[in-house]
C-alpha cells in the first residue's frame, strides 16, 4: 500500500470501507453490542467516525445522516426492525470489556 499514490489509497480504502457497510447490512443478526465486544466498534462508531473525518475536512455532516448511510436506511427503522434486546451474557461481557 505504501508504492500506491494518494489518490488510488484513497479509492482502495473507501472500497474497502463501502464494502465493509456491505457486509454489515448483509449480517443484520450481529448485533452492535456483539461487535463492541469483540472489536471495540460498531455501526455508531462508524457513523461517528464519519462525522469526525467530516469535521476535520470542515465538512458538514449530521450524526443522524452518517448513521443513515451505515445503517441503509434511519436508524429508528433499524432499531425496530433489527435490533434485539441485549442478554444478561452480553451485557456482562460488554462490562468485563469496558473494565480493560
Amino acid at each position: 500500500m505504501t508504492t500506491l499514490d494518494t489518490a488510488t489509497r484513497t479509492e482502495l480504502e473507501a472500497a474497502a470501507f463501502r464494502r465493509l457497510l456491505q457486509h454489515l447490512d448483509d449480517h443484520k443478526e450481529v448485533q452492535n453490542i456483539d461487535l463492541m465486544i469483540l472489536a471495540d466498534f460498531c455501526r455508531n462508531c462508524l457513523s461517528k467516525w464519519l462525522v469526525a473525518s467530516a469535521d476535520e475536512r470542515q465538512v458538514t455532516l449530521d450524526y443522524d445522516a452518517a448513521r443513515e448511510w451505515v445503517y441503509g436506511m434511519p436508524f429508528a427503522d433499524w432499531k425496530a426492525q433489527y435490533q434485539t434486546p441485549a442478554t444478561p451474557e452480553q451485557l456482562a461481557a460488554f462490562e468485563a470489556k469496558q473494565k480493560n
